[in-house]
């Protein structure tokens, strides 16, 4: 068997995530990473799950996760044409004696330490699989009393995006911009050519419904 690493966009639905894995799970295959969180659409989710199959039994995993109706694309990440990455926690036991040497590992494989205690150092680590292990290796004779690990993330390398000509948001007009046809209102002719200006000014008010209108004598 080899190490597969799939990259599934998913709607940000309930009980998507349980779904998927249980499809996996039912093949007889164990799920050796996942990672799932949101992406530049809000409505969408991206899991990252790392498994150890044959190219044929892989094929129609993907194949029936194809057929879920929350999965929008699923993607097979090339080791070679990648950036993968996990996040470690691990606490170390360090006294006086051999606190020193723990700073020294700590600095050499770039991590950084974000909790110091009397008699133990905890580190944060992010880096591949292969880094995180050899940190590890060093670590162990000074003794590990605590560790926690992430999923594997992974992204692939260069402009191109695993979103491209799946997702293809729709533009929304302002709501001050007018899409129709603008309204156009005739404007009324007048009686006739000689109509005085204050008259166009200042028209005469209708008189109020049930009433007659009282026109002044003009001398």
């Amino acid at each position: 068997m080899s190490k597969h690493t799939l990259s599934i966009l998913v709607e940000n639905k309930h009980g998507v995530l349980a779904r998927v894995a249980a499809l996996i799970s039912r093949r007889g295959f164990n799920i050796d990473s996942l990672a799932v969180g949101p992406t530049e659409h809000p409505e969408v989710s991206r899991m990252t799950i790392a498994v150890s199959v044959d190219e044929q039994p892989l094929e129609q995993i993907t194949k029936q996760l194809n057929k879920l109706v929350n999965v929008i694309k699923i993607v097979e990440l090339e080791p070679t044409q990648t950036v993968q990455r996990e996040l470690l926690l691990v606490k170390v036991k360090a006294d006086t004696l051999t606190r020193g040497q723990v700073l020294e590992t700590v600095q050499l494989f770039r991590a950084k330490v974000v909790d110091v205690a009397p008699d133990a150092i905890t580190i944060e680590a992010t880096g591949n699989p292969e880094k995180l292990e050899a940190m590890l290796r060093v670590l162990e004779p000074f003794g590990v009393r605590e560790l926690v690990q992430s999923g594997m993330v992974a992204i692939g390398r260069g402009s191109r995006s695993i979103s491209d000509r799946t997702l293809r948001p729709v533009p929304v007009p302002p709501p001050h911009v007018q899409t129709g046809p603008p309204n156009v209102q005739a404007r009324p002719a007048s009686s006739s050519a000689g109509a005085s200006a204050s008259s166009a000014h200042h028209p005469v008010p209708a008189p109020p419904p049930g009433r007659t209108a009282v026109v002044p004598n003009q001398h």
